[in-house]
């Protein structure tokens, strides 16, 4: 029932994040690949460069010189091949793939290879100048920016959606408290009709209008006992433990027949005897009085609601049948306040809390309904 305004921003900001970022980083990535070619272009032009020196170099030797030293420098390496591509001088420590003129990129190395005409340059008919070159400044430049992105947006959008949901986490706030103080305060005159009715049947003995008091008094009660149920969710712990489900059963059945006597309808029951489950006790009578009161809202007058309780392998089978007016929207009727039948009254949300329960428990359910021909619904528990 409470608006969670943190668990509200943190949801959004992620999304409106995801959003814009998107919008953001497809510019990013497109000057990043921009960035990529320019830098691809700064290394061919300094290949370039650098294989005009070496070839200015060889240009300038001499016979009379007899011997040529080489260039060699710090950040490129170089190699002289022949027309059959043997090697003629080099220091790489790599062996090219292609020996086709222009620029080439093998991972982390560029080189740029120059056909060199027949005469001045020892034999050689090509030069290779390679150098090693990464681009993860490039990377690391745009990986930053876009967690700067990223996490900007993140704080902003968090900042702006706290600041917009404040009012109505307030407003929910006041709201859950006016029904927490209204469910104590109907508690205290339930309790109240229910103590007198019983004092009134004891002393004057039972009579149509008192079975009509109580009948009311317990529908009542059932809902009260979802609201509650939704108030205290997430909050109180429900523990569990061993139920004797025979006799749990039995009783409620017992205790909703006097509901049933204002239609004439009768709750059969046939339950088996010493089945015990491990489970919280407030969560399993949600299930069991949610549906033995829909039974009987939705039974049509003078018949009977079958409920039976059987032990089937290792499960143990709970299963509660009326002969109504059946169910049109199987699939919607555990949808929060959905209601097949306005002028049955009720919240709609008693299925939905036997919905919930059945979900964290792991507790099968099946229902079957044929309209105008009644519904049966069957919870399935696994003994562990």
């Amino acid at each position: 029932m409470i608006f969670d305004s943190k668990k509200f921003a943190r949801k959004y900001a992620m999304i409106y994040t995801a959003v814009l970022a998107v919008l953001l980083i497809v510019p990013l990535i497109t000057y990043v690949f921009l960035l990529l070619q320019i830098d691809e272009a700064k290394v061919k032009f300094s290949l370039e460069s650098q294989a005009k020196k070496i070839i200015i170099s060889m240009q300038r030797y001499k016979n009379s010189d007899k011997i040529y030293h080489f260039p060699r420098y710090k950040e490129y390496k170089a190699a002289l091949y022949d027309d059959k591509y043997q090697v003629v001088f080099s220091t790489l420590d790599f062996e090219p793939s292609s020996f086709t003129e222009g620029f080439h990129h093998e991972g982390n190395r560029y080189y740029y290879i120059y056909l060199l005409p027949s005469e001045h340059y020892f034999g050689a008919s090509m030069l290779l100048v390679e150098t090693t070159h990464t681009s993860s400044s490039i990377y690391l430049f745009a990986f930053s920016v876009m967690i700067a992105i990223v996490v900007a947006l993140f704080i902003f959008s968090l900042l702006l959606l706290r600041n917009f949901s404040a009012p109505f986490e307030k407003l929910n706030q006041q709201l859950d408290d006016f029904i927490k103080d209204s469910m104590h305060e109907i508690n205290t005159p339930l309790s109240i009709i229910n103590l007198n009715a019983d004092l009134f049947a004891n002393k004057y003995g039972e009579n149509k209008y008192l079975h009509r008091i109580k009948s009311a008094s317990k529908t009542l009660a059932t809902i009260y006992n979802d609201m509650d149920y939704l108030i205290k969710q997430g909050r109180v712990e429900h523990k569990k433990e061993s139920v004797e489900m025979s006799e749990f059963i039995q009783k409620r059945a017992d205790y909703f027949q006097e509901v049933a006597n204002l239609k004439n309808i009768i709750l059969n029951t046939d339950i088996e005897e010493n089945l015990t489950y491990f489970c919280s006790k407030t969560k399993l009578q949600r299930i069991v009085d949610n549906t033995i009161s829909n039974a009987i809202k939705y039974s049509h007058d003078n018949t009977q609601v079958d409920i039976t309780l059987k032990m089937r392998d290792d499960h143990i089978v709970f299963e509660v049948k009326d002969h109504g007016v059946g169910i049109e929207n199987v699939d919607k009727i555990f949808s929060r306040y959905y209601r097949e039948n306005e002028a049955k009254g009720g919240f709609g949300i008693g299925l939905n809390i036997v919905k919930q329960i059945v979900e964290e428990e792991k507790i099968g359910l099946k229902v079957a309904s044929t309209l105008g021909n009644g519904a049966v619904f069957t919870y399935t528990f696994l003994i562990k």
